[in-house]
C-alpha cells in the first residue's frame, strides 16, 4: 500500500510539474500576442494623430514606423529606441539615426530569432515599405546584405538621401545569444 502511495504521489507531482511548465510556455505566448495587439492599437492611435502613443501605460517605447516586406509577406512595427527591453517587443529604431524616410541612414535593429528572423530571406532587389506616423509610405529596395563585426564597423547615419539599414545578430542559428557578428540589410 505504501509503494502505491509513493508512486501515486510521484505521478501527481510529475503531472503538476508538467502542467506548470505548459502554463509557463502558454503565458509567454499569450504575453507576446497581447503585446503585439497593444502595439498595433498604439500604431492606429499614432496614425490618428495622437503622437507618440504608448502601447501600455508604463511602456518606455512606442511605435514609430511599420515595415512591410511584400515578397515575404512579413510585417513588423518599429518601436522607439534600441534597448533590450524595447527589442523584446519588436524591432527598435536606434537612437541617433534619422527616422525611416528622413535624409540619412535610419538604423533599425531586431532579434534574429524572433522579429527579424525573416532578414535572412531578404535579397537584393526586394522591396521594403516603411509607413511613418503620418501614414506616408516610403518604398525602399534592398541593395545588399553583409555580415560585419560590430566591434569594427560603424554606420554613417548622415547623408542627404534616405537609406535604411536593418540589423540583427549573426549567425541566425546560433545556440547562444550575442556575439560580435551582425547581419546587415542595406536598402535605398
Amino acid at each position: 500500500m505504501t509503494r502505491r502511495r509513493v508512486l501515486a504521489g510521484t505521478a501527481v507531482l510529475m503531472l503538476g510539474a508538467g502542467l506548470w511548465q505548459v502554463g509557463e510556455a502558454a503565458t509567454i505566448h499569450a504575453k507576446a500576442w497581447l503585446a503585439y495587439d497593444l502595439i498595433a492599437r498604439a500604431w492606429t492611435r499614432t496614425l490618428a494623430g495622437e503622437g507618440p502613443a504608448r502601447p501600455w501605460p508604463w511602456a518606455d517605447t512606442w511605435p514609430v514606423a511599420r515595415l512591410a516586406m511584400p515578397r515575404l509577406g512579413e510585417e513588423a512595427f518599429v518601436l522607439a529606441g534600441g534597448s533590450g527591453r524595447t527589442l523584446a517587443f519588436g524591432p527598435g529604431h536606434v537612437d541617433g539615426s534619422p527616422l525611416p524616410g528622413q535624409p540619412g541612414t535610419s538604423l533599425i535593429a531586431g532579434h534574429r530569432d524572433t522579429h527579424f528572423r525573416f532578414l535572412e530571406r531578404l535579397r537584393a532587389g526586394d522591396a521594403v515599405h516603411v509607413e511613418d506616423g503620418t501614414g506616408a509610405v516610403r518604398r525602399f529596395r534592398v541593395t545588399a546584405t553583409q555580415v560585419v563585426d560590430a566591434r569594427r564597423t560603424r554606420i554613417d547615419v548622415f547623408g542627404s538621401v534616405p537609406r535604411l539599414v536593418l540589423a540583427t545578430c549573426y549567425p541566425f542559428d546560433a545556440l547562444t545569444p550575442g556575439g560580435p557578428l551582425r547581419y546587415l540589410v542595406f536598402a535605398e
